[in-house]
């Protein structure tokens, strides 16, 4: 319990060093964390100090050291403080369940990453957890719902899943409770659902990147956050 107390510390630090490398306009944390087994909304709602609204300690401990190691103005005008957000709601874009350890994680096919190539819309897609049944965590579904636009109550947009005859045919859905039905009992295929989750992806990437190449800061961020992994890796191999 003690080893799992003082990873927490030391993941903490390593985000307020990240923040330091990568020098963001802004950072979106989640609003919803677990910690201790307990659910907490808005961060680590604990962390409330007399005259403070109540933050999640990552958001503490970034604005703290930017508050005492970066206030003189010469450093304050290189390494602002960054906005700070915390994000209540949003797909689910793990496309791994959690891993017994971290020696056991594939870090490029955990999650899409905003600047990768449209190819990885199809083979992550085809390498992402999808157990039949398994309707507690589905990938594909979540990724299909949110960025297919559908919604919970038929308002949203539809999908169209192609499906040879021997598996039903073609299907269209309007909903994610209806996917999540389908899935469920056995009559949508994973083979099918990821093939549909695939070509949205495929598009997904492909405006992404337009979008980012048009927007000369999200470019620059791009190139940093590049520049900053290989130096991460080139470290990790020492």
């Amino acid at each position: 319990k003690d080893s799992e107390g003082v990873g927490k510390v030391i993941g903490r630090l390593m985000m307020v060093a990240d923040v330091l490398a990568v020098n963001p306009k802004s950072i979106a944390l989640d609003a919803t964390t677990v910690d201790n087994g307990e659910e907490v909304v808005d961060g680590v709602a604990s962390m409330k100090l007399d005259g403070e609204e109540a933050k999640s300690v990552e958001a503490h401990l970034i604005q703290q050291f930017y508050s005492a190691k970066l206030s003189h103005p010469a450093l304050a005008s290189a390494l602002p403080l960054p906005q700070i957000m915390h994000v209540t709601s949003g797909p689910k874009l793990a496309l791994q369940p959690p891993r017994e350890s971290d020696a056991h994680k594939m870090e490029s096919d955990e999650y899409f990453l905003a600047d990768d190539p449209k190819v990885h819309g199809k083979s992550k897609v085809k390498k992402a957890f999808c157990e039949p049944g398994n309707v507690g965590f589905c990938p594909p579904i979540e990724l299909l719902a949110y960025f297919g636009g559908l919604s919970g109550n038929g308002e949203g947009g539809e999908v169209k899943i192609s499906r040879s005859p021997d598996n039903g045919g073609d299907v269209t859905y309007s909903t994610k409770s209806a996917i999540l039905a389908d899935f469920e009992a056995g009559t949508l295929h994973p083979g099918d659902l990821k093939g549909a989750v695939s070509a949205v992806m495929v598009g997904v990437l492909t405006r992404t990147s337009a979008g980012i190449k048009a927007d000369g800061e999200a470019a620059k961020g791009v190139k940093a956050l590049k520049a900053f992994e290989k130096k991460m890796a080139k470290q990790k191999k020492k």
